[in-house]
């Protein structure tokens, strides 16, 4: 059964953001069979610590029956009917429920199947939201470089990585980037994080002014930018952002597909920033991963002109607000709320920064950084100066050498040069002091490998 299953992925499973001439030859497809805990295992029966959640995404765990059995349940009640002028009532009682967790205003919730249609629906909502209300110049965004916003071509146009944009423009006109919060990277006031985070939030409007704030409609930003590995705010970085986008009249989305749902320690990672956004996108953690659902929470302000005359949001999805991934969204609150996940992340934060910092030792190992249970490790080639690899030494280094090896060595985490290289590391949230020093073992003897290969 293993060989025809390797066969058949070999001969026809696209699989995403991956070389297949890896496998063309007749390498082995790592092949996950089930879950349990913090921990997969393959098809041949060895165990891996999930130091991602799957794709940031599994915050309680693998093998929750309780959410499998969500599913079940609604599956055989109402397996399917669409949004489209209907209703059902798990996508109702989900929308309330999200509503009172959001903060402020953010009453009204558009489903989605996933994260980049959520990042989609936001850009449009607000060119059309901005036609409504009279001001039909406003349709430029902005965003960060080096973010990561999705694969939809407005997400795209969005993201600030030019490598996995160059293969499908032209895209989407009017994304423009502006610098990010690598303070660890920064040419401005790397010594001052607040003098740094208001310089990076001043870029922002200086951005708004040049291209004329009346054509600008939104700024989009993660509460801590995932890809370049783990970006925090500056102290007072969003309080700033805020200020600028209410003066000139431009909304502010956070997007939160990663940040969301306890991996910060916090319901939306605006909770832990202290700020108000227009708009929140959402999905991975909303359901743990156990079934497909994705959305943006609306302010009140933006959904109001839509609610007017024959005014519509002429924008939908199949499978937004499934039923059957609506009830296990909810059995998944129930889940972290009955367990306090965001206290456990909370309470162990601190304990897992410290174990990762033990790292810092390593003469490969330059920053650590991150927030909650989601943190990024950059690989430099000299410490004291921060130098970075060059393209060729960071594909042997990552492609070459870590991305087998730490695989290899019973951890899945990823191994990233979109920014800088770096290791991430978004263990579900069950997580513990044992799993912390588990991942930092393997770590420290696949990293001190790589440091001798250099």
């Amino acid at each position: 059964m293993t060989d025809s299953l390797q066969d058949a992925a070999r001969d026809h499973l696209w699989l995403h953001f991956a070389r297949h001439s890896a496998i063309r030859d007749g390498a082995e497809v790592p092949m996950i069979v089930r879950g349990e805990g913090p921990y997969v295992y393959d098809d041949r029966g060895k165990r891996y610590l999930d130091g991602l959640a799957g794709l940031f995404t599994v915050q309680a765990g693998h093998g929750r029956e309780e959410l499998a059995q969500a599913a079940a349940k609604q599956a055989a009640e109402l397996a399917f009917f669409p949004l489209w002028s209907y209703a059902h009532p798990k996508a109702v009682e989900l929308a309330a429920r999200l509503a009172d967790l959001a903060p402020g205003d953010l009453n009204r919730v558009f489903f989605t199947s996933g994260g980049g249609e959520a990042v989609e629906s936001a850009w449009k909502l607000a060119k059309h939201y901005f036609k409504l209300v009279g001001k039909p110049t406003k349709h430029k965004v902005i965003s960060r470089a080096v973010a990561y916003h999705g694969t939809p071509h407005g997400a795209l146009s969005l993201t600030g990585l030019p490598g996995i944009k160059a293969p499908y423009e032209p895209l989407v006109p009017s994304g423009f980037r502006v610098p990010n919060t690598n303070i660890y990277r920064a040419t401005e006031h790397r010594d001052d994080p607040e003098a740094f985070g208001r310089w990076a939030a001043d870029r922002i409007e200086e951005a708004i002014l040049f291209e004329g704030a009346d054509t600008v409609a939104a700024v989009f930003l993660e509460p801590v930018q995932n890809a370049g590995g783990c970006f925090p705010p500056p102290p007072g970085y969003f309080q700033r952002v805020r200020e600028i986008c209410d003066r000139h009249d431009v909304l502010l989305v956070s997007d939160e597909v990663i940040c969301a749902f306890g991996r910060l320690g916090t319901m939306f990672g605006a909770d832990r920033y202290d700020y108000e956004p227009d708009i929140i996108t959402f999905a991975k953690g909303v359901t743990s991963g156990y079934s497909p659902l994705g959305g943006m929470l609306v302010n009140d302000r933006l959904f109001e002109p839509f609610s007017r005359d024959t005014n519509m949001f002429a924008h939908g999805y199949t499978f937004g607000g499934h039923p059957v991934s609506a009830a296990v969204a909810l059995a998944n609150l129930d889940l972290l709320e009955r367990e306090d996940l965001l206290g456990h992340v909370q309470r162990n934060e601190g304990a897992f920064r410290g174990t990762l910092e033990k790292l810092l030792d390593l003469p490969i190992v330059g920053d650590v950084r991150g927030a909650g249970f989601f943190y990024g490790i950059e690989l430099v080639k000299d410490k004291q100066t921060r130098e970075t690899f060059t393209d060729e030494e960071s594909e042997r280094l990552l492609r070459g050498f870590l991305d087998k090896a730490l695989y290899e060595a019973g951890l899945y985490c990823r191994a990233d040069d979109r920014g800088d290289p770096v290791v991430q590391l978004a263990p579900p949230l069950i997580c513990d002091q044992s799993h912390f020093d588990e991942m930092e073992q393997i770590l420290r003897s696949v990293l001190t490998e790589a440091s001798s290969r250099l």
